[in-house]
């Protein structure tokens, strides 16, 4: 019997795993200098988070999750955004207790979504994302941000755009609402089924139609902009200073809604505008979410946040032809010939990485050559060759495979030797 990775999922292997290991150490790297810190949530949670958190209304909760039942009788669901788990373990553990503040996080794991797998799209898929907790400030919306397009620009994406919007407070929302339910309440039988149950759940929603975002009233439809109050525009225009500030272009879409019910005042999208990227252009997204906390049970608390897939990523830096730069090769091969040199072989190799080497050995009873020719595939730095002879005399002989010379030296002294060779510049 044959089998097969479920349909919207991948096997990432190594020499391809290399790339997504790097994203994330840069991820990391950036989230320690902007102060975020790691936190790791579950990967299934109970149904009703999503349901409350991420809203009744999405096309997450009604079409993509997968949801099942344990052997408990309850309702869990794979986790298919990061936002509501962090902001339930924000609560769960009382983290708006702690003096330090805003309580600032960052994720990197797989979600999970049912939906029609495509290029750069999965089932099961990879997202970071960051969480500031605890601030009104605007500052710290252009943070966010800033550092969203720093990780793109740090690994080379260059045909990046960034566009911003305001959804408004609560009196803004619902004066747009009214707007955008007198609009399409004439045409609603025109549109598709879930545009009609929208127009009364949440008419916002409406305007992230994809089947019918080519209707003439799409559009002319009202514009958030022009019912934000006066406390809504002067924050986004503080917004849109500190962006100034930063030197980060961005332009204003009224049209930007976002997919998540729980997003207000800031909304933003980082597309791509490389040729022939494809169809879908968004590489990432996030916004000012007010009110979650306390719809997940916790005290009053703004936040605001963003996610990226990495897949998306990879996709952006395929179209850019941007070669990210993987580390290939090991530092150092052993060739044994004989059993008491493929038995010392090994205290040797466990020095050579208890220094920090990357070091590997034949271990399938192969000949002298065919071990050389297996370290040329590895991309070695240096080869070790160890025979009777050289054991006897408690030597070893090291080959550098960059200049072809090769030395003979004491095997205690080999590590060192090979330490200051790679340190010089020869390690990739």
């Amino acid at each position: 019997m044959s089998f097969q990775i479920p349909r919207g999922t991948q096997d990432i292997l190594p020499g391809e795993v290399e790339k997504w290991q790097l994203i994330e150490e840069k991820a990391k790297e950036l989230c320690r200098k902007y102060n975020y810190h790691e936190i790791r949530t579950p990967i299934f949670e109970h149904t009703d988070l999503f349901q409350r958190g991420v809203g009744d209304t999405t096309d997450i909760v009604q079409k993509e999750m997968y949801t099942f039942k344990d052997r408990g009788d309850r309702s869990l669901t794979l986790r298919p955004e990061g936002t509501a788990s962090v902001v339930r373990s924000f609560v769960q553990n009382k983290l708006f207790g702690d003096p330090q503040q805003p309580t600032k996080l960052y994720y990197i794991g797989p979600m999970f979504r049912y939906e029609r797998p495509q290029k750069g799209r999965t089932r099961q898929f990879v997202q970071f994302g960051i969480e500031a907790l605890g601030s009104n400030d605007p500052a710290i919306d252009a943070e966010v941000m800033a550092l969203a397009m720093e990780l793109y620009q740090e690994l080379g994406l260059k045909h990046l755009k960034l566009i911003v919007n305001s959804l408004g407070d609560t009196e803004s929302r619902i004066a747009h609402r009214e707007a955008l339910v007198s609009h399409f309440r004439p045409v609603i039988g025109e549109l598709c089924e879930d545009c009609q149950n929208r127009i009364d759940a949440n008419p916002l929603r409406i305007l992230d139609c994809k089947k019918d975002r080519s209707h003439p009233k799409m559009a002319s439809a009202p514009s958030i902009l022009e019912y934000l109050n006066d406390s809504s525009r002067g924050y986004f225009e503080q917004v849109k200073a500190y962006l100034d500030e930063l030197n980060v272009p961005y332009e204003v879409d009224a049209t930007l809604v976002r997919g998540l019910d729980y997003y207000n005042h800031t909304a933003f999208e980082i597309m791509s505008e490389a040729p022939g990227f494809g169809a879908i252009t968004t590489l990432s997204g996030g916004g000012r979410y007010n009110g979650l906390v306390e719809d997940i049970g916790g005290p009053e608390t703004p936040g605001i946040g963003f996610a990226m897939s990495l897949e998306r990523f990879l996709v952006a830096l395929e179209a850019e032809q941007i070669d990210l730069p993987i580390q290939k090769g090991i530092d150092c091969y052993l060739v044994t010939l004989g059993e008491g040199p493929k038995k010392r072989s090994m205290s040797i190799l466990n020095d050579l990485r208890r220094a920090g080497l990357t070091a590997d050995r034949d271990y399938l009873e192969r000949k002298m050559k065919a071990q050389f020719k297996a370290a040329d595939r590895l991309n070695t730095k240096y080869v070790l060759v160890l025979g009777e002879d050289e054991l006897a005399k408690d030597v070893i002989n090291v080959k550098d495979m960059n200049t072809g010379e090769q030395v003979e030296m004491p095997i205690n002294e080999a590590t060192e030797y090979l330490l200051k060779g790679i340190e010089g510049g020869t390690r990739s």
